[in-house]
């Protein structure tokens, strides 16, 4: 497409919506247009952003959800419709040419913003489930991006166009083991488990992760992402144990990635697209308080096709994930066969692939 367009992307409120907006982000811009992305107030978003400082990002307040038939839903409506106002006023003053939402209810304001501004407007949807916020918001859009095939029927008088779930493109170009474990002060040779729970709801994967340690082999080391607010716990249950490194924060997934041969995790779709991506078996254990259970959904499909192994939190305890996490990384047949099942799953041009679904919609017939 020759002519340069003007995209706003919504991709706030967790990283599971942040970091495949900036991946569609970084992919326009590669192919010569300009992007704003708007996030939330939120944490998680400022401290995952940063580093993208040659991205335009603005700070919309969020608007979070209350049950419908809560008495919050007045002032969650009414607030609501000053987001709309505002996300009216930024699509002006940047003269999007577009609007593309990444999910949930962040997404919503600024999507119907620009179908009332009469511009041309885009949901993407990661799940297998998609979210009930996804739905309402597709009816003002143009086009419904899905990153699982098995989300279209979610969408019944929609267009749908199945690209997958966008990556960054450092998670497509890992630094090699031997950087990543010197980065991490990690030994490259020793076999290493990823522990990651995502920007919410972990607590318990955490505590369980960090007692599985007691049980799992004396050379098996552990590089566990606890976030900010489990990070001491995590740090005092597991003191002594060597091997076993805790980070609150960790902005440099790549280099995790890298050095992983297991990844311990929530199934929130991204998360789950960037292990695809970068090849390994996982352990998978949903958050059981996702909506519509979609984080269940999600983790069924990659164990069908052989990629994970999934198990509900009510179903574990710390002897029985240090089990198995051990029995995946002491037999290599088992690993392997898990290993190329993933990476069968990825689609590493997903951010194109909505690129050139947007570039197409937006093309003078």
């Amino acid at each position: 497409m020759s002519k340069s367009l003007k995209i706003l992307i919504a991709c706030g409120g967790t990283g599971g919506h942040l970091f495949p907006g900036i991946a569609v982000g970084e992919a326009l811009r590669a192919r010569g247009h300009e992007v704003m992305l708007l996030i939330s107030e939120k944490k998680v978003d400022s401290e995952a952003s940063a580093k993208y400082t040659h991205l335009r990002f603005k700070t919309v307040p969020a608007v979070a959800k209350p049950p419908t038939l809560s008495l919050r839903m007045l002032p969650f409506l009414w607030k609501l419709w000053g987001s709309i106002g505002q996300c009216k006023g930024v699509i002006r003053e940047f003269q999007a040419d577009a609007v593309l939402g990444m999910g949930g209810f962040t997404s919503l304001p600024p999507v119907y913003a620009g179908h009332k501004l009469g511009l041309k407007t885009f949901i993407h949807d990661s799940n297998a489930r998609p979210g009930r916020a996804n739905v309402i918001t597709s009816r003002f859009c143009t086009r419904v991006f899905l990153g699982l095939d098995a989300a279209k029927k979610f969408f019944p008088n929609r267009e749908t166009v199945t690209t997958g779930t966008p990556v960054r493109p450092e998670i497509t170009h890992l630094p090699s083991r031997e950087e990543a474990a010197a980065r991490f002060g990690l030994d490259p040779a020793r076999p290493t488990i990823v522990v990651t729970g995502g920007s919410q709801g972990a607590r318990r994967l955490n505590e369980l992760s960090a007692q599985a340690a007691a049980g799992l082999p004396s050379e098996t080391q552990v590089l566990h992402i606890a976030g900010a607010l489990d990070f001491q716990r995590v740090s005092e249950i597991t003191h002594g144990r060597a091997g076993y490194k805790v980070l609150g924060f960790c902005d440099q997934m790549p280099s995790a990635y890298a050095i992983a041969d297991l990844v311990i995790a929530r199934s929130g779709a991204s998360s789950m697209t960037e292990i695809a991506i970068a090849g390994h078996p996982s352990i998978l254990v949903p958050y059981p308080y996702a909506a519509d259970d979609h984080q269940t959904r999600n983790a069924e499909f990659f164990a069908e096709a052989g990629a994970a192994i999934l198990v509900q939190e009510r179903d574990l305890d710390a002897e029985k994930l240090a089990s198995l996490a051990t029995s995946i990384l002491q037999d290599l047949p088992t690993h392997e066969r898990m290993a190329k099942a993933a990476r069968a799953l990825a689609v590493p041009d997903a951010a194109d692939r909505v690129c050139a679904a947007i570039e197409a919609t937006l093309s003078p017939s």
